[in-house]
């Protein structure tokens, strides 16, 4: 089970550079490398400006994946070792998931200059990326390396929990409004909502975190 699992996260993590190679002698001399608001092409490069950023991409990609799924190895706090092992594996499968997919969509856009970057696909993808995390957050234990880390969360074990609980939730939550409104919602309204609740979704549980630790201080 484990051979197969490391197959499939190595089969995704090379998926972006393979099919960028399969299409390389497709691609026009120059590249759409940025889009504005609109999903418009507002800046070209060349082949090998978008060979480097899919390089850039692949390294931080393995590098998560290497991090998350090793921490047990290197996390200072060896209490939890055990416990946050199988969650660090799904999350680290997560963000390999989601890089490669927006790898890949990169590449795509690149082959078909005349199609626009699609703002809704960003949004959908960055909204199933919370929901993911969501459900696995309130799992982690305490650790310096992934979740939370506030200096009140790393504090306290409470805090961290409890935290961890709501942030859990609103990220869960958050994640699956983001994708429904994605849906109805033109792409520049679309970026607009996402800045709104990714805001939410970290200042709500930060704000939460610090109350927990000045009452508790009180006490």
């Amino acid at each position: 089970m484990k051979k197969l699992v490391n197959f499939l996260v190595w089969t995704i993590l090379l998926a972006p550079p393979v099919f960028l190679w399969m299409i390389w002698q497709k691609l026009p001399d120059s590249v759409p490398m940025h889009y504005n608001i609109h999903g418009e092409a507002d800046r070209y490069g060349s082949k090998s400006e978008l060979l480097t950023v899919i390089g850039v991409m692949l390294i931080v990609n393995i590098g998560v994946y290497l991090l998350l799924s090793n921490l047990h190895r290197i996390d200072p706090r060896k209490k939890y070792t055990n416990e946050n092992m199988p969650v660090m594996k799904r999350l680290a499968f997560i963000v390999v998931f989601f890089l490669s997919v927006l790898s890949c969509y990169m590449i795509y856009t690149a082959l078909h200059t005349g199609s626009n970057f699609s703002g809704k696909f960003m949004v959908v993808i960055t909204g199933l990326l919370f929901a993911a995390l969501g459900n696995y957050m309130y799992n982690i234990k305490p650790n310096y390396f992934a979740g939370l880390r506030l200096p009140w969360t790393l504090e306290n074990e409470d805090n961290w929990k409890y935290t961890h609980r709501i942030a859990g939730r609103m990220w869960f939550a958050g994640g699956l409004i983001l994708t429904t409104l994605a849906f109805f919602l033109p792409a520049k309204a679309g970026f607009i909502a996402l800045i709104i609740i990714t805001a939410i979704i970290v200042i709500v549980p930060s704000v939460y975190s610090y109350r927990f630790y000045k009452q508790h201080q009180k006490g």
